[in-house]
């Protein structure tokens, strides 16, 4: 390409592809980027849109209530799952397989129990904070590989856009120290430089380890071609895990089966269990007073019982999941059985959990995840300047021809509707789930149906209403609405803020605290752009008057020539 004759340098094609990358899929990208902030938060959103949980608080005895609660919910099953509370759960979460159940999710029966009584808490249908956890990677209104592509190529783009955008500013860390307030279009370039910089390497690691994500489902092809078709062994592999061995048959294998069977009807006798008490405290010991963060019990209630205490907050950033101090007792005599050893994964899959880690936040204790929060709303920032000054430095070029391009328009509308709209949506969504009938069927759903409802609303309002007024508005709707869910939270028959801090309950407190600092950030951006219009006004009016001195003086002037 040239430009005026000469060729057009590298700097000038990455500012063309910077432009159109970001512009063509960024308000999607501001969709995932926002949305995926808020799922730092996903177990506190949970929380908060369950009100009835908040009635739990967590006593020293839990551990003890919720086995008790376990023995009259589920005595027969044959294993029990039990997440205590911690600071980012408020109840005890409670899952158990019934003894024949099928195998997978639809074998799994679920509940929540008070972590003061050990009695079960009904709750709400709701799909909670993971509605948005899946739509800020598989849209939610499309089937999910759909959805998956769809953010896999943007989150692609969103990457040529980063390295893109370091190519084209030639001074972007000089540029980032300077914000030259009130001048229009450079003020809005500063503002973009200055959140592209200060997160920068975490847009890049939180991109790439996006991708890393989705790789096997954008990339399978090295997996098919080394592993003969069947990706699950290349799964199982960077797992770590061995494929299972095959079955053997025949007359003495079908004995061996016989004396098994007879073993475990003898085995499975009923048999009180232990107190968990005592476990408690000899895996304290061994992790040298470390809390117990989850109980797992195979086979309760009989002879071959056996208890796994795991230790609280035991995610690694390179260990993942699998790197949770353990201990397994007997559940029956509470004696010491095991200490596993934390097995080391391959290097493929300490890279695959570090990447995860940082993208999901697993690792990261509240201070962590709230620069975690931070640092995503400098990004959704970034995105959202961006869109705006691509409107911004066209506004000379519509003076000139006196009025505004139909796609100018529209990049006007999707602006305010992706960005000032997806607030709306999101703070509605907080709203209904409160105000929409407990006992509603199909209640989740009707949540769902009420965002994008909201946020097709949005997009209607601003394609009606002027420009300015149309941010302004939507913006104003947007803060009230955020503000005021702390207050909608208590006078529905939540835990207000005041107790949820002295119950050191840190999940609804959290969340409210989230709710009040994106108030007080759509509040300034409101603030601004009222000064902005009254600006605007008073230039207008002395202009009108003097166009209208002007006509006085050309109507006047054959008399006066007379």
């Amino acid at each position: 390409m040239r430009v005026d004759g000469k060729p057009e340098g590298l700097r000038q094609s990455m500012s063309w592809l910077h432009t159109w990358s970001g512009l063509l899929l960024g308000w999607l990208l501001y969709a995932v980027f926002f949305t995926g902030t808020l799922s730092y938060f996903v177990d506190e959103i949970n929380d908060w849109m369950r009100p009835e949980l908040h009635v739990s608080v967590a006593q020293a005895d839990t551990a003890e209530k919720a086995m008790a609660g376990m023995q009259k919910l589920a005595p027969d099953a044959s294993s029990w799952s039990i997440n205590l509370p911690d600071e980012r759960h408020t109840a005890v979460e409670v899952t158990w397989r019934p003894k024949g159940a099928a195998q997978g999710r639809e074998g799994t029966r679920r509940a929540q129990l008070d972590a003061s009584t050990g009695e079960v808490i009904a709750v709400r249908e709701t799909r909670g904070g993971s509605f948005l956890y899946r739509f800020h990677f598989e849209l939610y209104a499309m089937p999910r590989v759909w959805g998956r592509w769809i953010v896999g190529i943007a989150t692609f783009v969103m990457l040529v856009a980063i390295i893109s955008g370091v190519i084209t500013h030639k001074k972007i860390f000089t540029d980032f120290f300077t914000f030259r307030p009130r001048k229009g279009q450079r003020s809005w370039l500063d503002a973009h430089n200055a959140t592209a910089v200060l997160a920068l390497p975490f847009h890049i690691v939180i991109t790439f380890s996006g991708l890393l994500l989705l790789m096997t489902m954008l990339m399978p092809w090295g997996a098919y071609a080394v592993y003969d078709g069947e990706p699950q062994r290349f799964n199982a592999e960077r797992r770590g895990m061995q494929a299972a061995p095959a079955q053997q048959g025949g007359p003495q294998q079908a004995a061996r089966e016989g004396r098994g069977e007879g073993r475990e009807r003898k085995a499975a006798e009923p048999q009180a269990m232990a107190p968990i008490g005592p476990m408690l405290q000899v895996a304290q010991a061994h992790w040298q007073g470390g809390a117990v963060g989850s109980i797992s019990v195979q086979n309760p209630n009989t002879q071959r019982a056996t208890v796994e205490l795991r230790a609280e907050r035991a995610d690694s950033l390179l260990l993942g999941r699998a790197g949770s101090q353990r201990v397994v007792l007997d559940g029956v005599t509470g004696a010491l059985k095991e200490v596993p050893e934390v097995r080391q994964p391959s290097t493929a899959m300490a890279v695959m959990n570090s990447m995860v880690s940082v993208h999901l936040g697993r690792f990261a204790g509240p201070a962590v995840r709230w620069l975690l929060f931070l640092s995503g709303l400098v990004g959704t920032c970034m995105a959202a300047t961006g869109l705006v000054l691509w409107v911004v430095k066209r506004q000379p070029d519509r003076r000139k021809l006196g009025y505004t391009p139909k796609g100018h328009r529209l990049v006007e509308v999707l602006n305010v509707a992706a960005i000032a709209g997806l607030s709306v949506a999101v703070a509605g969504y907080f709203w209904l789930n409160r105000l929409l009938p407990v006992g509603l069927e199909a209640r989740s759903n009707a949540e769902i149906n009420g965002f994008f409802a909201i946020w097709l609303a949005c997009l209607v309002h601003a394609a009606l209403r002027p420009h300015a007024k149309a941010w302004l508005e939507q913006m104003a709707v947007a803060a009230v609405a955020f503000a005021l869910l702390p207050l909608l939270n208590v006078w529905t028959g939540g835990a207000g803020l005041w107790l949820t801090l002295a119950h050191s309950q840190w999940s609804v407190a959290g969340f409210d605290l989230m709710m009040l600092a994106l108030g007080l950030v759509h509040a300034a951006v409101v603030a601004k752009l009222w000064q902005r219009r009254k600006k605007m006004g008073a230039v207008a009016v002395p202009a009108a008057r003097q166009g209208v001195a002007s006509q006085k003086t050309v109507l006047q002037a054959p008399e006066n020539q007379a």
